[in-house]
């Protein structure tokens, strides 16, 4: 059995090491600051948990020593204290973050590594630009990759036609902080909230707009071979003119602490949620201009003997899916790797990866 850190005991870092201590391959510390959020956490021969202050370097240096990996499901802030300290303690990194600056810095802090540093592991950034790459291989030459993801209630019952879903920090800041894009060639920084456009998906119609982080690294990767390459969150139409008019006309995007409080006040959590992912890619084959679509509808489901959350199956799946990989040597084993590198075959294949194919929804979608 490998020895496992995960940072974060909420709800995607819960979920996490209940689906690693479950495989009986690994065993899992999981590790936060909070001994409330702790206590709550199911009893399982393969967990045992740790209190830790993240911002006490030498502890956290510490805790991580002779394990194989550390995976942070914690808040994107802590992104960098995690990857500094997974460098110095020789193990290796993965992440959820959706956040642009930090995953630079985990680049960078990556180059003089010892071990391997693959950030973005989740839904967006992260499985979407597996899925994306994945298309662009079929194509001689590239014209646009449209990516389009959304975790979105199946019953909604608010204006805003939103649950909360998972990392409330996350929400709020990728509706924030700028978007990379790749307009006429060129890598450029787009608005968060803008370019809103709709797309009707099996009769349901839905709003999609500029969010930060979902591309991860994928602007660096196809720069120069493709015209067009954006990421937009989907959501229930008027979902974004409300955000809007509580971001710039209320002022919250300055006072983020006010915002996250009402949202988790306000705002219900629910099971009952699903997670559409749909990319589209066109280029030419042969001399032709030809469109290639990948869409997928994942729903809650019982995994690992629990009722899982569309949104938690996505996201810790993905990043088991990618300690499995590097543990089995079907990743390289040093140095900063990006999501594209995955092969999106073996993801699918792997014994995590396979849930977003729980509803065979992409083959319908071919037939």
């Amino acid at each position: 059995m490998k020895n496992i850190v995960v940072i974060g005991a909420g709800k995607i870092g819960s979920t996490i090491a209940r689906l690693l201590a479950h495989s009986g391959d690994y065993h899992v510390m999981l590790a936060d600051r909070s001994a409330e959020q702790l206590s709550q956490i199911e009893r399982h021969d393969a967990i045992t948990t740790a209190e830790i202050d993240i911002d006490d370097g030498n502890a956290l240096v510490g805790l991580l020593a002779g394990k194989f990996a550390v995976l942070s499901a914690a808040p994107f802030h802590l992104t960098i204290a995690i990857a500094e300290a997974a460098s110095k303690a020789g193990v290796h990194y993965l992440d959820l973050t959706e956040d642009v600056e930090s995953t630079r810095r985990v680049k960078a802090i990556a180059e003089t590594a010892s071990t391997a540093f693959i950030p973005q592991c989740g839904l967006a950034p992260g499985f979407i630009s597996i899925v994306a790459n994945d298309l662009a291989h079929h194509f001689d030459t590239l014209d646009s990759v449209r990516m389009r993801v959304g975790a979105l209630p199946q019953y909604p019952s608010n204006a805003l036609n939103y649950n909360l879903t998972w990392s409330t920090d996350g929400v709020i800041n990728e509706y924030i902080e700028p978007c990379e894009a790749i307009v006429e060639g060129q890598l450029i920084e787009v608005p968060a909230l803008e370019e809103r456009e709709e797309f009707s998906l099996d009769g349901v119609t839905y709003e999609a707009f500029n969010t930060s982080g979902g591309l991860g690294t994928l602007c660096e990767s196809l720069k120069g071979k493709v015209r067009t390459l954006n990421y937009r969150t989907i959501r229930y139409p008027g979902h974004a003119a409300i955000m809007k008019a509580l971001l710039n006309d209320l002022g919250l995007r300055h006072r983020r602490d006010v915002l996250k409080d009402i949202f988790e006040n306000a705002l219900p959590s629910t099971m009952q949620d699903v997670v559409i992912i749909f990319v589209t890619v066109a280029g030419r084959k042969d001399g032709r201009l030809v469109q290639e679509t990948y869409a997928n509808k994942v729903y809650s489901a019982v995994v690992a003997g629990r009722m899982m959350s569309a949104i938690q199956i996505t996201t810790a799946c993905s990043i088991c899916a990618v300690l499995d990989m590097l543990a089995k040597g079907e990743l390289p084993s040093k140095g900063f790797i990006r999501q594209e590198e995955i092969g999106l075959d073996a993801f699918l294949k792997s014994r995590f990866g396979h849930y977003y194919e729980q509803k065979a929804y992409a083959d319908k979608m071919a037939g």
